[in-house]
């Protein structure tokens, strides 16, 4: 080998190495957007006979039978993952809690519209690099979904309770929306226990947006901050 080419090789740049994705990552990446069908086939089926109490018994059996296909299949995925998660199982069950709530809660029925979470791997892909776009696509998801979710889960529950007063969906939007945004005109409230828990994950889920966006416009104005600071001290050299 010649001087330079030895020298050319001891001074090469180094290679990146890219990790290789593990078989949950690769297993998660193919059944997204199986998921991401079966979820919304579960809203339309959660949905409709709380938005139309009047439809047939033979079309509210089918929907009971969607309802629990999904359940099955939510199921069978995560009983995959989880063993695809070798040796961190443990690990891996606790920073994954919500899908093991999906799972063992199915008796809860305003609770099983936690299996629509599969809509946060959307949400996680689609969020740009940057805070202020990751902070937007979360804020404006999340909100959207908490007060849709919200408002069908408290309408399921409290539409036919004793002295109930939330009882369309209109007024379960507007009931949800107020609590989400911590705003809680108290014109409307649920009087049922499951009405109570719902309220209580949109009172937590509106402080977190509030927390989020100050958080992000602090960030922001620190950076905008920083920036000018630098911009100064180069022009003063």
């Amino acid at each position: 080998m010649s001087r330079a080419a030895a020298v050319q090789w001891l001074y090469r740049p180094p290679v990146a190495v890219v990790a290789s994705p593990t078989p949950v990552q690769r297993w998660e990446r193919r059944t997204e957007v199986p998921l991401i069908l079966l979820a919304l086939a579960f809203l339309v089926a959660y949905a409709w006979p709380v938005l139309d109490p009047r439809i047939d018994h033979e079309l509210r059996g089918f929907l009971g039978i969607v309802s629990w296909t999904v359940w099955l299949a939510f199921a069978v995925d995560f009983a995959i993952r989880l063993h695809l998660a070798a040796g961190e199982r443990k690990r891996y069950a606790l920073t994954h809690w919500y899908d093991v709530a999906l799972v063992v809660l199915p008796v809860l029925r305003p609770l099983r519209l936690l299996r629509l979470l599969a809509f946060v791997r959307i949400l996680d892909r689609s969020a740009t690099r940057n805070l202020a776009g990751r902070v937007l696509v979360y804020v404006s998801g999340a909100a959207s979904l908490a007060v849709l979710l919200g408002a069908l889960a408290t309408l399921d529950a409290e539409q036919d309770a004793s002295g109930a007063n939330i009882t369309t969906f209109g007024d379960a939007l507007w009931w949800a929306a107020t609590t989400v945004t911590t705003v809680g005109y108290g014109d409307l409230y649920p009087v049922t226990f499951q009405g109570r828990v719902v309220a209580v994950v949109l009172m937590l889920i509106g402080i977190g947006v509030v927390g989020a966006v100050t958080a992000s416009v602090a960030t922001w104005i620190l950076g905008r901050v920083a920036d000018e600071r630098a911009e100064r001290e180069r022009d003063a050299d």
